[in-house]
């Protein structure tokens, strides 16, 4: 979907351009390829040269989509900082395989883009919770003032029908999807599906009100919403295909402290371990108590040991 998109966005501006190292066919710029030719370039395996590349040729007035593995742009975060973000040039990078990538092995997860993208000044942070919206990203991402960065995982969109015409998304405002007065969680990318899942199944079994919000945004993250539900929400919930250490979680609880704001947060991630190679994204998530049933306990504890400690306190 990301590779016929842009082909259909550089078929209407010649200062589109996709760059990759090695990777055309893997990150879907094939279509690119084969579509716009010139405007498609290959640089080999070598990332650090595909991000520079970018960062001048977005200097001349292209808009350049750097489409780099998660974990391979690593490799070059040298430039992404002093070539691309310090002088806040409007390169889109777009980051497959974010999150756990099954069968590919540890090299290839990638687990630690937020930890090391928030940390960056100028960067526009984003994931989607499908493949319609990752096409608004990309439109919206084409036309910001500095660097973009998408991340979305590897295999097979939901199904979703893709728009007409894409909508540039309001930068850093999330996307509330269904209400909730007791459990609010925030959840992030594919997770979002799983957070509508869990919010139903705890509606059901246990008559709680839980909402789910799209976070959509990790940076900016919108504060103004998250603040209005810790000003009122007993728990929060985050839910992320990422490292705990540095990552969306760590993200939300930033901006509670800032606000002085003490309210309970679960936050649902990946453990500080490199992930073995694994047959599934599910056998995986089950080796780290990630499955859903695992969430679910994991939420429910916290409420109830939540409740009861108001109980004794009220007492």
């Amino acid at each position: 979907m990301f590779g016929q998109a842009l082909t259909r966005f550089a078929r209407t501006n010649p200062r589109i351009v996709g760059i990759t190292g090695a990777m055309p066919s893997g990150t879907g710029l094939s279509h690119l390829a084969a579509g716009v030719p010139h405007q498609f370039f290959d640089v080999g395996i070598a990332e650090e040269h595909a991000v520079l590349f970018a960062a001048g040729m977005a200097t001349k007035g292209f808009r350049p989509v750097c489409a780099i593995y998660s974990t391979f742009l690593q490799r070059a975060y040298d430039q992404v900082i002093h070539d691309v973000a310090l002088q806040n040039l409007p390169v889109t990078f777009c980051m497959d395989r974010a999150g756990l990538s099954p069968n590919d092995g540890p090299t290839h997860h990638g687990l630690f883009d937020l930890s090391y993208l928030r940390c960056v000044p100028n960067a526009t942070i984003m994931q989607p919770k499908d493949e319609d919206e990752l096409v608004d990203m990309l439109h919206t991402s084409l036309s910001l003032p500095g660097p973009g960065f998408i991340r979305y995982p590897r295999g097979a969109g939901t199904g979703v029908t893709i728009k007409d015409q894409p909508v540039a998304l309001t930068v850093g405002l999330a996307e509330v999807l269904r209400e909730g007065s007791n459990i609010m969680i925030w959840a992030l990318g594919g997770m979002v599906h799983d957070a509508l899942k869990l919010a139903a199944r705890l509606a059901t079994e246990e008559n709680l009100s839980v909402g789910v919000v799209n976070a959509r945004f990790v940076k900016p993250l919108d504060r103004a919403l998250l603040l209005s539900h810790a000003a009122c929400i007993p728990l929060l919930v985050t839910m992320e295909d990422h490292v705990l250490a540095g990552g969306f979680g760590s993200a939300v609880l930033e901006a509670l402290q800032d606000a002085d704001c003490a309210v309970a947060v679960e936050r649902i991630g990946w453990p500080d371990k490199f992930v073995e190679h694994g047959n599934s994204v599910a056998i995986l998530r089950a080796s780290y108590g990630l499955a859903p049933d695992d969430i679910h306990r994991r939420v429910l504890s916290r409420w109830r040991n939540l409740r009861a400690e108001q109980v004794e306190a009220d007492a």
